[in-house]
């Protein structure tokens, strides 16, 4: 004969495997991540590519590019 407590445990447990709504916030980290991770290599991309742009112009001015982006 099983007690309250065992079979409310028992209870618990079942639905907790049988909940679903944790999988869907995991989900969301996963998607998340990503946008993060794309954003970083898109911004870093960008800084890169503004650095080079902005050398381009030292030089055009008729100053180094190490002294111009200090």
């Amino acid at each position: 004969m099983e007690s309250f407590q065992m079979r409310k445990l028992k209870n618990l447990f079942t639905e907790f495997i049988e909940d679903e709504s944790g999988l869907t916030a995991v989900e969301y980290a996963i998607a998340g991540s990503l946008v993060v991770g794309g954003m970083v290599v898109a911004f870093s991309d960008l800084g890169q590519s503004a650095k080079t742009k902005i050398g381009d112009l030292c030089e055009a001015a008729g100053t180094s590019a190490s002294t111009c982006t200090q």
